[in-house]
């Protein structure tokens, strides 16, 4: 029997129809670069706030140089210039550029998972799936991870729901069950993100939206879930068989 359909999936999944990739949900995105210090990003927050501005996205790491890099995506009504002005004056700030957002850049993303062989072939159908919505003015990503044992992948599976503009994930695999199950549960419940599963032994495709039992026929039709021009509708099939 197939799951029932959470109502954070429902809700995340009709949004992610009626956006485009490529729609700038950000109005300006900038990419600051300083000397790394306690309070950086408080300072970077407090002068967004008095511009009146709404951070959307941000994240920040530090580069091989010891310095930190901060991109921060932002709603707000002012241009860029303006707000760019106000955060150069930070202290330790070194350089901050007016830059796309990733949504611009990058789209929805399609995250595979599982093993090699099985994850390369997903990829390659939905590679090619995503070039033809790519070269029509979409924005689609793929992103893979070949990874074996049970609680790697479900850590893998769960921590899906943290990845910024993950659309849908594709489990590749011969044997999946157990926590892997679990954590499917999780990540559609909790974070909205649906789950296709190759035909596969265990109970993992109890769990997930759609099993498909052609990898590459599961990279198409994962790209086809999340276009916005596509009227490939998961809700339509859930919980079919492919």
């Amino acid at each position: 029997m197939a799951p029932s359909i959470p109502k954070a999936l429902d809700t995340r999944y009709r949004w992610i129809k009626q956006h485009s990739a490529v729609e700038e949900l950000s109005r300006l995105a900038l990419e600051v670069i300083a000397k790394d210090r306690i309070g950086l990003i408080a300072d970077i927050a407090r002068v967004v706030v008095a511009a009146r501005g709404n951070i959307d996205y941000i994240q920040s790491w530090q580069e091989h140089d010891g310095a930190s890099h901060t991109i921060v995506q932002i709603d707000i009504d002012q241009d860029g210039a303006s707000l760019r002005s106000e955060i150069e004056k930070i202290d330790s700030i070194l350089e901050v550029h007016i830059t796309t957002t990733f949504r611009k850049v990058w789209g929805k993303r399609v995250i595979v998972v599982g093993g090699g062989a099985q994850v390369a072939a997903v990829a390659s159908g939905a590679i090619a799936e995503a070039d033809r919505h790519n070269i029509r003015g979409e924005a689609i990503s793929v992103d893979t991870m070949a990874i074996v044992g049970e609680e790697p992948i479900a850590e893998a599976v769960r921590a899906v729901g943290r990845l910024h503009r993950a659309a849908i994930l594709v489990l590749a695999g011969s044997l999946m069950g157990g926590t892997i199950t679990e954590a499917v549960a999780e990540l559609r419940e909790h974070y909205g993100i649906p789950v296709i599963s190759l035909k596969m032994a265990g109970s993992v495709m109890e769990a997930a939206d759609l099993v498909v039992t052609d990898p590459i026929e599961a990279g198409v039709m994962a790209v086809m879930a999340i276009s916005n021009v596509g009227k490939f509708n998961l809700l339509q099939i859930h919980g079919q068989q492919f």
